[in-house]
């Protein structure tokens, strides 16, 4: 019987991950990112790539230079200092692509999402101030009249 329900506590455990919200917004990154990821290899191999290969050459991984005196067939130590630089190029075109077409447009969208919050939230700041000193300005003069009809002759 302790078995059974040793079974039962690891499924209820393992469903209360799952619900986590944590996880299916981890699992919906992973996916966009999936599908994303042809957006921009599309960008950069279509558009960037051309661009680059018509001032040098698109294919860096021929660049290299050999550490001893020659570096032919297997001897020698050649470092291949152009598939790093490659490399890295495409790592700055990717990053530049997701944050022009991506990152920027997101973050000016939810600022304005956010000045259009805080403006709602003055304005109903504004009201309710304004309320308050109207029910301020009611009892004070209540208790002005109080003060007047309660004197005596």
């Amino acid at each position: 019987m302790s078995e059974k329900k040793k079974e039962s506590g690891v499924w209820q455990g393992f469903k209360a991950f799952l619900m986590r919200g944590n996880v299916v917004d981890l699992a919906v990154a992973v996916v966009i990112g999936a599908a994303f990821t042809n957006i921009v290899n599309s960008v950069v191999k279509g558009i960037i790539n051309p661009l680059v290969g018509a001032i040098g050459t698109q294919n860096l991984d021929t660049y290299s230079s050999c550490l001893s005196s020659s570096c032919s067939g297997d001897k020698g130590i050649q470092l291949m200092w152009g598939s790093v630089l490659g490399a890295a190029l495409s790592f700055v075109i990717t990053a530049a692509v997701v944050y022009f077409l991506m990152v920027l447009p997101m973050s000016k969208y939810l600022a304005r999402a956010e000045a259009q919050r805080k403006a709602k939230e003055g304005t109903q700041e504004v009201i309710e101030i304004t309320e308050l000193e109207v029910l301020k300005e009611i009892r004070d003069a209540l208790v002005a009249q109080r003060g007047e009809g309660h004197r005596e002759p």
